[in-house]
């Protein structure tokens, strides 16, 4: 597993990487919530009531970042977070 600091303009985040079978398993957590790769279940997330994003296709960090948001929680939504937009720019709401 690997644990990475991911500084932004707002604060750093931690970056949690595990490499699965056929691809890795992502999550990057901020304070008040996080983003996770489709191998996490956001509907689980909203069910929990958490700040939650969804991106899909990633392989890296980088490419979490980069990717544009495919699902949100409501929680995540009442902070301004929305559907299409990029995974940085929401991480960066979640400070």
């Amino acid at each position: 597993m690997l644990i990475e600091p991911i500084e932004l303009e707002r604060g750093t985040a931690v970056g949690l990487k595990m490499d699965m079978e056929h691809a890795p398993l992502l999550v990057i957590r901020a304070p008040r919530g996080f983003i996770m790769c489709g191998y996490l279940n956001i509907d689980t997330a909203q069910h929990l009531g958490d700040v939650a994003v969804m991106v899909t296709g990633v392989s890296s960090f980088d490419d979490v970042l980069a990717a544009n948001v495919a699902g949100t929680t409501q929680a995540a939504e009442e902070l301004g977070i929305k559907v299409g937009m990029t995974a940085k720019a929401a991480l960066e709401l979640m400070f």
